[in-house]
């Protein structure tokens, strides 16, 4: 098993235990005549493995990305008025020891935290240290790894989880808490009594029907920085997400944060289904856009699980995007893509359509209820490659007992064989969440017999009777230096990119990819 894998291992029983310490009884109040300071905060790494990157939510950072659902937060409690900060010492380049000493002199009243399974030791550290330094302040966790671990995340009073989908419960749990008014009714948080010591879960809130009424991210907090898409090639880059969750029951899949955490909070109380996928209208989305190119964005990411969904949308969309000449990406499966999609991805600037396969096996595609075939596959690939759209590859390794050495070879070879622009190999990860965790969990594939965060990119737990945890670790790194360092790769590569400064930053990505 990986170095990551083995060392979090090791720390299982104090990862999932909570700190014994007095609860101190505080009112944790503002007054009703002041305006509540709020930062959204992403310490760095506290440990000598690189941070938690939060958006995608399963891996360490490759290369920096922008945190769109946080952002999105943030600018509804602007909206309302409040004093909102932002302090991310990841995108900083800053140390812990920065972290810290920033907290000893910021006055702030709520600190709110994004979390992933991967950032539960270091947000729980880092909220130890807050609630040290001034009890009265309140912390907030939201995102993937609050709304399923969530009592590993309330060690005291001052901390509060908002689980599922955050904005609405953000917003109405800070302006109660600024007006010091009960809020431990309200839908959707979990949080620890002062008295008893007692974890309170409330029912979960209704989701966000109407997407349109929430802001545009709050991107000026982060302009200062530099964002790039390795697989654009062109700067200045911003991503947008224009639905919420995704309709298909692939037994794996955690396809973002915001939407894994959607789901969990969702089939807890709705017999395990999956939640409906919001949208947001094409005009909605098309301001958006509009308003990136008037701040000069060049490029943009379109995070969501599936972005194409109908010809009349991608239609509105794609004329904006043409519109203002800015190049852009999407994610989308294989059977969405047919001759008018691919000639309108090619017509509109399309730069790149990621497309999850997982793997060549029709027995192996059928196990994990991916709904597609390997004839779909090539047909698509296909017909982006007609039309001249770039197409890279996701596969995941290990993604069913009848996954064997054999397996993962073919996939690779009939992957190279294609010559698309990229491949991303990953490992399969047993997310509690998912239905491939309860499989795992019952039939003893998880190394130690339960999960814990790994990076998807590096390490494994799961070890099947004929196929080890060592075995993918090994495949996998083999997989990523043939095609990352294929001649081929290299030249369709190369040559793409618009600034050398680009060319540096996904440089930097693959070597972190390959050897951490």
């Amino acid at each position: 098993m990986g170095y990551v894998s083995r060392w979090i291992g090791s720390h299982t029983e104090k990862f999932f235990t909570f700190v014994n310490r007095t609860i101190r009884t505080s009112s944790h109040s503002v007054t009703a005549d002041s305006t509540m300071k709020i930062t959204f905060l992403t310490p760095p790494s506290l440990d000598k493995f690189k941070p938690a990157e939060r958006t995608a939510g399963c891996t360490r950072v490759v290369y920096d990305m922008v945190n769109i659902y946080e952002l999105t937060v943030a600018a509804l409690l602007e909206k309302r008025g409040f004093d909102v900060r932002y302090k991310n010492f990841v995108l900083e380049g800053k140390s812990g020891d920065d972290c810290f000493a920033f907290l000893r002199e910021d006055d702030s009243d709520c600190y709110c935290f994004w979390t992933v399974n991967l950032s539960i030791p270091t947000d729980r550290q880092v909220q130890a240290f807050i609630y040290k330094q001034r009890p009265s302040a309140r912390t907030l966790f939201l995102g993937p790894g609050a709304t399923y671990f969530t009592a590993a995340l309330l060690d005291n009073s001052s901390a509060i989880v908002v689980r599922g989908e955050p904005e609405e419960t953000v917003e109405e749990l800070c302006l109660l808490l600024e007006k010091g008014a009960e809020w431990r009714g309200i839908r959707g948080i979990s949080y620890r009594e002062v008295e008893s010591g007692r974890i309170v879960h409330n029912p979960s809130r209704p989701l966000i029907k109407d997407l349109d009424k929430l802001p545009f991210p709050a991107i000026h907090f982060v302009r200062s920085y530099t964002f790039s898409n390795p697989k654009l090639k062109v700067s200045p880059y911003m991503a947008m997400v224009t639905s919420r969750n995704c309709p298909f029951h692939c037994i794996y899949c955690v396809p973002s944060s915001l939407t894994f955490a959607r789901e969990i909070e969702y089939k807890r109380e709705h017999d395990g289904k999956k939640p409906p996928v919001g949208f947001r209208s094409p005009e909605n989305v098309v301001a958006e856009i509009e308003s990136l190119a008037a701040q000069g964005y060049r490029a943009i990411g379109f995070m969501d699980d599936n972005f194409i969904v109908t010809v009349d949308r991608l239609r509105t969309i794609g004329e904006a995007l043409k519109r203002h000449r800015i190049v852009w990406g999407c994610q989308a499966r294989v059977d969405a893509i047919d001759e008018q999609i691919a000639a309108l991805l090619h017509e509109y600037g399309c730069r790149y359509v990621d497309l999850g396969v997982e793997s060549f096996n029709d027995d192996i595609l059928r196990y994990i209820r991916k709904g597609i075939t390997t004839a779909q596959i090539y047909a698509s690939i296909a017909l982006l490659k007609k039309y001249h759209v770039p197409v890279k590859l996701n596969i995941l390794i290990g993604t069913s007992p009848i996954e064997t050495e054999e397996t993962i070879k073919d996939t690779l070879r009939k992957a190279k064989k294609l010559k698309v622009d990229q491949v991303m190999f990953n490992i399969v990860s047993p997310f509690p969440g998912t239905e491939f965790y309860e499989q795992a969990k019952k039939n003893g594939w998880i190394e130690g017999g339960e999960y814990v965060p790994t990076d998807v990119q590096r390490d494994s737990i799961l070890s099947y009777p004929h196929l080890s945890s060592t075995q993918m670790e090994r495949l996998l790194f083999r997989n990523n230096l043939r095609f990352f360092l294929s001649p081929s790769f290299i030249w369709q590569n190369i040559r793409k990119f618009s600034s050398f400064k680009d060319f540096r930053i996904a440089l930097k990505a693959l070597k972190i990819k390959l050897f951490g």
